[in-house]
């Protein structure tokens, strides 16, 4: 797993850090139980603060892709496998608008209206 930020970016660190592990789940490369690293070397290989990466996942935990547990760490949880069906149904409803020759930000459009 390697987690990666920019520090060019906008977004926040510690969204950057919960992004891209969250990303890792919906790829699969993460799946139900397994660990992730440390904060504490995370924090260290990054360069970044220690909290930076707690809030990352603790934002996790509080959407219940990760479970942490004092001496067990953070711990992906079955939520995980969810997330990469719906990888799958994102993959399937880009393809099917393609097909109708929909734009994606035509499709991202629609979506947003449904978002209340």
């Amino acid at each position: 797993m390697l987690i990666r930020t920019d520090p060019a970016s906008e977004q926040p660190l510690f969204a950057q850090v919960a992004g891209s592990i969250r990303s890792d789940v919906a790829l699969g490369v993460l799946r139900a139980g397994d660990r992730l690293p440390a904060a504490r070397d995370v924090a260290s290989a990054l360069g970044i603060n220690l909290h930076t990466v707690l809030r990352a996942y603790q934002d996790l935990r509080d959407e219940g892709l990760v479970d942490m547990r004092r001496g067990r760490g953070a711990v992906v949880t079955d939520a995980a496998t969810s997330l990469a069906t719906l990888r799958e149904d994102v993959r399937a409803l880009v393809a099917r608008a393609h097909s109708i020759g929909l734009s994606p930000s035509s499709l991202a459009s629609l979506i947003k209206e449904m978002n209340p």
